[in-house]
Formats: structure tokens, sequence, C-alpha cells
């Protein structure tokens, strides 16, 4: 059993906290460490760091060096430049394959998560590694909805899984179909139905089945490992890899994969769990004042309600007889949404790109 943690996103609905130079997984949200420290020290009791892969890309690996000195140097897995979660996982494969017995189960698993409840975790991590051994398909974990939230994807799962070696008490069960990010309405009938569950993003499965997959739904991307597992090792393998990334196409392992194939089944998890995706699921998560409000940094507020507030310099910031704000300061930018908006920070970034202002990303 080995983990992969990938960490070559750039968590843009984060920003301007989280910036292209140190993405959202290189910073601390909760707990006393960095979201990626604190994901490491989750697998820690039940996976040896010399058993705990991390694939990120060229321009963060020295992140991943300086946060996690714990982890080998050689199970750092370095893309060229993000292509999202599919590639990321193919190309993780193509190195698992070269070192590990094709029957090895990896657990791949977002670096930016917070998880709590570590015990029942590990659980359902050990449910979900019994099932990967026994079941010809993949596994991904569901988290039991606590609410009808719109920004998480969603699972509708079935009856238990009959696979020898399934769980006996029905916590290993079909998928029918996966859900994208409902409206309101639509997730407070997920929620009512009492047949879905959030995505967790967490996928399991035997390196081999990973590879079948990509082989089967991704048919652009698999000639391309398949070659490159070739130059593994070799003075050829960076320019190879750098070469056929820009070939692939950028898709999520979710819609490329997990959406298309039919042998998938959910194991039940009840941790806590968030994504930690946008500022309003950050305001969600932190403790508030009497007036409901979250404030960090050098902030003074006067008759206001509802706000997030956090400051990263020395400047004041002031907020008078405002009601449901985010307001995020840093050296560079100064955000500032409806709550509930915080979604559309990433369209703010991409105008950003467009219009080429890097130096606030």
């Amino acid at each position: 059993m080995v983990a992969v943690i990938m960490a070559g996103g750039l968590g843009v609905r984060l920003w301007p906290k989280s910036t292209e130079r140190r993405p959202k997984q290189f910073m601390h949200v909760m707990g006393d460490g960095t979201l990626i420290q604190n994901t490491v020290a989750r697998l820690g009791p039940i996976i040896p760091m010399d058993d705990i892969f991390v694939v990120t890309t060229a321009d963060l690996r020295h992140l991943v060096a300086e946060q996690l000195p714990e982890i080998p140097s050689a199970n750092v897995i370095v893309e060229p430049f993000g292509r999202n979660t599919a590639p990321c996982i193919g190309l993780s494969m193509v190195h698992l394959s070269a070192r590990l017995p094709a029957d090895t189960v990896a657990i791949v698993m977002p670096s930016d998560h917070t998880i709590y409840n570590v015990r029942e975790f590990h659980l359902t991590l050990e449910r979900a590694c019994q099932a990967a051994k026994a079941y010809d398909g993949l596994v991904t974990i569901g988290v039991t909805p606590t609410r009808p939230e719109t920004g998480y994807g969603y699972i509708q799962v079935g009856d238990a899984a009959d696979f020898v070696g399934s769980h006996p008490d029905g916590f290993v069960r079909t998928v029918r179909t996966f859900a994208e990010k409902p409206d309101a309405a639509t997730a407070q009938r997920f929620l009512d139905a009492g047949d879905f569950v959030w995505n967790s993003g967490i996928f399991v499965g035997r390196v081999e089945m990973f590879q079948r997959k990509v082989d089967t739904y991704l048919p652009d991307h698999a000639p391309l490992f398949h070659v490159l597992a070739k130059h593994v090792g070799k003075d050829s393998y960076d320019d190879t890899c750098t070469d056929f990334y820009r070939q692939m196409r950028s898709i999520s392992f979710d819609i490329g994969v997990m959406e298309k194939a039919k042998n998938i089944v959910v194991v039940d998890g009840a941790f806590g769990w968030s994504d930690v995706g946008s500022w309003d699921e950050i305001y969600r998560m932190r403790l508030k004042d009497g007036r409901n409000n979250v404030v960090e940094g050098n902030v003074v507020t006067l008759n206001t309600t509802n706000a997030l507030v956090i400051g990263s310099t020395s400047k004041m910031i002031s907020l008078v007889d405002v009601d449901n704000l985010i307001v995020v300061e840093t050296e560079s930018s100064i955000m500032i949404c409806k709550r509930g908006e915080a979604e559309h920070v990433r369209d703010v970034v991409d105008l950003l790109r467009r219009r080429n202002i890097a130096r606030n990303l």
C-alpha cells in the first residue's frame, strides 16, 4: 500500500493568498502545518514515509522539498507543468509501475484538503484498500454530506457491492452516477434523497488497474505514457516528458475516467472533510466572534457582521457598517467580494492572466 499525493494545483479560488508561486497546498489554513504537511502527517500512522509519493510541477518542487524534508527526494514525481489530475495520475503510475509490483494498492489523494476524525479516515482507507485488492475496478471514497453544499461534486450510490472480499457490513457500495457541483435546490434534493455522498477526490486501486483505466478511457494519453515508461531513469526522460506533456490535453481524472468507467465502487467515509476550495469555505471552517466575523491581521471593524477579513501586512484594514463581505489583503493585491460569491474569484484570476498582470499572481 502506497500513497500518491497530488500537489501541482494552483488553488486559484483562494487568490490572492494562493498564488502561482505558492499555491494553497503550501499555505497554513487550519492546524499547525500547511495543508500538504497536514496531509502527510495524517498518513504517517498507516503508511511509512518511504511509501508516500508526491506529484508536483517543476516550479513547485522546491516547496515540496522545503516543507516535506521527510519524503525521500526519489519519491517526488515532477510534472513539467500542470495538466490537471488525469495526466498527473497517469504519470505517477508510470513511475510506480517501474518501482513496485503491479498489484500494489495506491491511494491517490489531493494535497490540499482538511480532514477531521483521523481515526475514522484511517479506517475508511483500510476498507478502500481491502476492496481495491479484491475488486476488478477502482474504488473512490464518498463523504457523508452534512449540508446541501453547492461547492462539491456528488456521487449517487447504489446497493452494497457484490464481489469476493467486499466488506460484510455494507460499507462498499456501487456507484450509480457522478454529479457535478449542483445549485442550491439540487443540493437540497441530493441531501433529502439520502443516496448521495460528497466526492472526496480520493481514488484507490491497484497500480495496474489505474493504468488499465487510462488505457481504456484516455486513448490519446495512453500511448504517450507507454513510450515515456521506456525512458524512466534515462537521460532522455526529462525532454521526452516535457514534449509529451505539451501534447496532452488538460483533463481531470473524474471527468476523463471515473465518470465513464463502469466498474467503480465507493466506500462510505464518516470523517469530517473539506476541500478548502474557496474563501466561503474558509469562513465556514473558522471560529467566529460575537458578530459572526472571522478576523485575522491588523483589522478594525465597526458595526460589521458576517465578514471574513484577512490581512497579511502591517496595513490597517477598517470595515464600517458592512455585512457579508470577504476581504483578503496581501502585499500585492486586495480582493473584496460578497460572501456566497467566492467561487467567482477564479474568474478574476482568469481576467488577470488575460491582461498579463502576472505580478499579482
